[in-house]
């Protein structure tokens, strides 16, 4: 039988999937079939509505090779594993004449512990374990959570957390979750056989599709130890988020709080000696933390670099007398001690990091206040080490014995795919080299037309921001465009205070549009209380530059405070600015406006989600029009009409509101045409 062609199983995944084939997905399908047949590595814009998952997976599947597919979302994860495969590979099945396997696999701490939910939790205080769900009260929001996860645990065939709906506190998942370090491996749980996490391995060995997170994919590149099974063509989706995912993954942490936790978990397990020495040393570095101010620590003071290496050797001793003490009368003994020296590991590896001075690494302190909700933190102080950069590393493990092709709807900033290349370590394209990972960037565009969707305005006349400093007129500015745009709006701010602030101002000025705050709310119940009433808004921060679909009339206006530009005294940040202009290169192009370009270009792209879409991006900062790099960072944006006149923005909004209001008092019509996903 003839081998069938890209463009008949492209046609076949595309109808399968109830969507309409897309100049710019098969000119992204023919260039990734082209990179994974020739070994050789692509990254790929494509904007919204191009289709850009059936972009890759129709090649990756016709080549018949394992492919791991990372993601940094949960939505596309769902997307992918519960829709555009299923119905991928049942249109392919006929034409390829097989049909692939394909599964999810996360890191372990993502699934329910059975070991964990029947024989407790290892106590801090005292030996053994202890019954979190007779431990919790009831009544509580953590004994209700607890008890809701142990009924769940009969009738999950996943013991996937993000499967639990609705989900629970972090604490929570906690009681009944351990890491790789505290897993007791299955051949000693007693549980092993039924383990969730061990199930989604051996069900990830046998598929020729594995969707994952890169939060695991850079575990699987730092950690040595692999955790994903091999494969030969890996596909980065959501890749404007991987270095800063590499990045978390790769960053190490030493609280007081988590000092003391391994001290406690550990002092019944080793002898009298062992136990004082680490009590000793984690007392000197709590009373060092409560001293220190926060900053970056380009040289670590003399006081605490003592108080570290102490920590380090206390640390080595317990973990070498932990291996050669038993006690009987503790009750699960190997849990607890596993999880006693996991605690006690992870201090040591903190602290020699910092203690070894990497040139490469950046240490810094800061002082966090408390916070709720799902991502519980307590009030304190930390320590923190992180890499310089993770280029060499992405360079080094990600691109060598496989092909890789790395996609968003924003990789090229500036005109040109070289920024991001670099960050993930990779030469600009077209150099030469034995040991110069080749590749190629290619833009297939987007769907819809820009220029006739949307308006980019420049709120010119406004004065210069300031740091923290009082934006009165920026915040007229801001009223003015929400009632001429009728509410219907999405105000992304560059910190959360700046998002409180307005949210507060304007929540008196005009009570007659909601205004929704993050952090007040999930984030998925904001999202959709927005979507449901056009009047609405819906201010907040970082996560929301990337994180709202919300095609249709209830986000007609996306407002920048100002650029997002990083914080100056951001210890990483700064110090990776630093490094490029010792280079001889240009620190703030580089690092600054890069990392506001590729925020812009995000928060400008939640505005157009589909293809009848209207409205308006408003930048509230002058120098998007005026400073010499604006011109950059328009270029990363999406090619909509650029004015500057705010007579003009206004008659524009108030229009594109008549006509909303005129559809949604008709009724329910036709419904434009949707994107074929991100």
């Amino acid at each position: 039988m003839t081998k069938p062609s890209l463009p008949e199983l492209l046609h076949a995944a595309v109808t399968a999937v109830g969507g309409t084939e897309r100049p710019g997905q098969v000119a992204m399908a023919e260039a990734v079939e082209e990179a994974i047949d020739g070994g050789s590595h692509l990254l790929v814009q494509a904007g919204t509505g191009t289709g850009k998952s059936l972009g890759y997976l129709v090649p990756a599947l016709a080549h018949g090779e394992r492919v791991v597919v990372a993601t940094a979302t949960l939505a596309l994860q769902r997307q992918l594993v519960e829709r555009d495969l299923p119905r991928t590979v049942d249109a392919l099945h006929p034409l390829l004449r097989r049909r692939p396997e394909f599964a999810m696999l996360k890191g372990r701490s993502n699934y329910l512990c059975l070991h964990r939910l029947h024989e407790g939790v290892p106590q801090d205080e005292e030996e053994g374990l202890f019954d979190q769900f007779e431990a919790a009260a009831p009544t509580s929001r953590l004994g209700q959570d607890l008890l809701r996860m142990r009924d769940w645990a009969d009738e999950t065939e996943t013991g996937d957390r993000d499967d639990l709906t609705p989900g629970v506190s972090d604490r929570a998942w906690s009681q009944v979750s351990v890491s790789s370090r505290e897993c007791l491996g299955a051949s000693k749980c007693a549980y092993g056989a039924e383990c969730f996490a061990e199930t989604a391995r051996e069900r990830a060995k046998l598929s020729e599709v594995v969707v994952t997170n890169h939060a695991l994919l850079a575990i699987d590149a730092i950690e040595g130890a692999p955790v994903l099974p091999q494969h030969e063509v890996l596909i980065v989706d959501e890749a404007h988020e991987l270095v800063s995912r590499v990045t978390g993954v790769a960053t190490g942490e030493l609280t007081p709080g988590q000092v003391n936790r391994a001290v406690r978990r550990a002092a019944k397990l080793v002898n009298e000696k062992a136990a004082d020495q680490l009590q000793t040393a984690a007392e000197g570095f709590e009373r060092l933390m409560e001293l220190a101010l926060p900053g970056r620590l380009e040289e670590i003071p003399e006081d605490l670099g003592y108080a570290l290496m102490a920590l380090r050797d206390a640390c080595r001793t317990v973990i070498s007398a932990i291996g050669t003490t038993r006690d009987k009368s503790v009750q699960d003994e190997d849990a607890v001690r596993k999880q006693a020296l996991a605690s006690v590991e992870s201090v040591h590896d903190v602290a020699e990091r910092i203690t070894n001075g990497s040139e490469w690494d950046v240490v810094w302190y800061e002082r966090h206040e408390p916070r709720g909700g799902a991502a519980y933190r307590p009030s304190g102080a930390s320590l923190r080490v992180a890499p310089m950069s993770v280029s060499g590393l992405l360079r080094e493990k990600l691109f060598t014995d496989r092909s890789v092709v790395l996609t968003s709807a924003t990789l090229k900033l500036g005109g040109d795919f070289n920024g991001v290349g670099a960050s993930l370590g990779l030469a600009p394209e077209g150099t030469e080299g034995d040991d110069v990972p080749q590749w190629k960037g290619v833009d297939v565009g987007s769907p819809f037309d820009y220029r006739r969707q949307g308006i980019l305005y420049v709120a010119k006349h406004l004065a210069r921001p300031a740091r923290d400093g009082d934006r009165g007129d920026m915040l007229d500015e801001l009223t003015e465009l929400i009632q001429a745009a009728g509410g219907r709006t999405l105000g992304l701010f560059s910190s959360m205070r700046a998002a409180q602030l307005a949210a507060e101002e304007l929540r008196s000025r005009i009570p007659e549009y909601p205004i929704l705050l993050q952090g007040e709310e999930t984030l998925g119940e904001l999202i959709k209380n927005f979507a449901a009433d056009p009047r609405t808004c819906l201010f907040g921060t970082l996560s929301l530059w990337q994180g709202v679909d919300v095609p249709g009339p209830s986000c007609q206006l996306v407002v920048m405070d100002k650029i997002p530009f990083p914080r100056p005294d951001d210890p990483l940040m700064s110090a990776r600015q630093k490094a490029v202009e010792e280079a001889g290169g240009n620190g703030f192009m580089a690092v600054a406006a890069t990392h506001a370009a590729l925020l812009m270009a995000q928060g400008a792209g939640r505005l157009v989600r589909a293809s009848g879409d209207r409205g308006v991006v408003a930048v509230l900062d002058q120098r998007l029009a005026t400073a010499r790099y604006g011109s950059y960072l328009k270029a990363s944006l999406p090619d909509f009409w650029f004015t500057t006149d705010r007579n003009q923005v206004r008659k524009s909004l108030a229009a594109i509101d008549a006509k909303a209001q005129q559809t949604e008092a008709a009724g329910p019509g036709e419904s434009a045409e949707q994107p074929q996903g991100d």
